[in-house]
């Protein structure tokens, strides 16, 4: 497992730290992007999947985008305190069931990466750096580790 480190810590605070400023334009435009890499992952999310559009005021999408956001974000703050990733026993769970049920694979989670990673870039404006996303990148895999290998135990 990589280690990270308290500089890897610090960017993704603060980078966290701009993009709470933000939340409802930064929300949208996580999802605008995972649906312009990925158009059919639309009928993945409960809250996406009747409508033709993204609604600029859905506040499960916003709900949704904060939570992704913020787990991520705590993932890394936590991976740097105990050396792995603690989300809530039930939380992970929860996830590694709601993925599996709505028929998550492992390249929706790159998927995700993508957008995440260009969501921040846009966030951080000239404060972006190839050590930003390396900090953000070993957050989010590691958190997705963790949700596959949930729903690993749920199918076993």
């Amino acid at each position: 497992m990589a280690s990270f480190t308290a500089k890897e810590e610090a960017l993704v605070k603060e980078s966290w730290e701009i993009m709470k400023l933000n939340i409802p334009h930064y929300s949208l435009r996580f999802f605008t992007i995972i649906l312009e890499i990925a158009p059919a992952a639309k009928d993945m999310f409960s809250f996406l999947r009747d409508s033709d559009e993204i609604p600029q005021n859905n506040p499960k999408l916003k709900a949704h985008a904060v939570k992704v956001f913020k787990m991520t974000c705590e993932s890394a703050i936590q991976l740097r305190e105990k050396g792995e990733v603690v989300v809530g026993e039930t939380t992970l769970k929860y996830l590694g069931a709601v993925h599996l049920k709505n028929g998550v694979l492992d390249p929706h989670f790159e998927v995700v990466k993508q957008a995440l990673l260009r969501t921040i870039e846009e966030a951080s404006g000239d404060k972006w750096s190839e050590e930003l996303k390396g900090a953000w990148s070993v957050a989010y895999d590691q958190l997705a580790a963790a949700i596959k290998a949930e729903m690993k135990e749920e199918t076993a």
